[in-house]
């Protein structure tokens, strides 16, 4: 059985649409006012934002992938992705145009060589001088997605999923505190059209 932390592990690592595409198809009215719904709660973005991006009166198209998560596409381009019955992240390319639309912690520049490796990120890359948390005040519980800033870099180079609190990851400094989920240059990040 795959544990919680080795499931988002390298979800993009050795990803080839030609391979592991095993169908698409369109998204039923019902599930995409579902799919909406969970955005909209779980992300930083408003309902006109969302119309921005996906527009209600565009179906999008679920991506079933072998042994990854989904991707769901509008007009072939990759909008977000979800691994089993996980949150709707977005990617990369999505989050460049609207930055807003996750929170961000950012890692420290020693720790931008392993994130780009396919690591999770560690307690120390994240509390570091180069690194950053949000305060206490906006403080982001375990399970939250979390875009990966680092240190001397415009754009986010990563997604993750906090695996513990931020209040905990400074408290305790040592352990496992975001699990990458994707990144540039894996190969999710290559497809720009599915």
């Amino acid at each position: 059985m795959m544990n919680e932390c080795s499931r988002h592990r390298g979800m993009f690592k050795k990803f080839q649409p030609s391979t592991d595409i095993a169908g698409q198809t369109p998204v039923k009215s019902s599930v995409q006012r579902g799919i909406r719904s969970a955005i909209l709660s779980s992300w930083k973005v408003d309902a006109e934002t969302l119309e921005e991006i996906w527009p209600k009166k565009e179906s999008i198209v679920h991506v079933k992938c072998r042994d990854h998560p989904s991707i769901y596409a509008l007009h072939g381009e990759p909008l977000f992705f979800q691994h089993s019955d996980g949150p709707y992240f977005p990617t990369l390319r999505l989050l460049h145009k609207y930055p807003f639309i996750l929170p961000h912690v950012r890692i420290d520049r020693g720790a931008i060589r392993f994130l780009l490796a396919g690591a999770h990120m560690m307690c120390p890359g994240l509390t570091s001088a180069g690194g950053w948390l949000p305060p206490a005040e906006a403080a982001l519980a375990a399970g939250t997605p979390v875009a990966f800033d680092a240190e001397g870099k415009e754009f986010a180079v990563g997604i993750g999923i906090t695996k513990v609190g931020t209040e905990e990851m400074k408290a305790v400094n040592k352990g496992i505190a975001v699990e990458s989920v994707t990144y540039v240059g894996d190969d999710l990040w290559a497809v720009q059209r599915v």
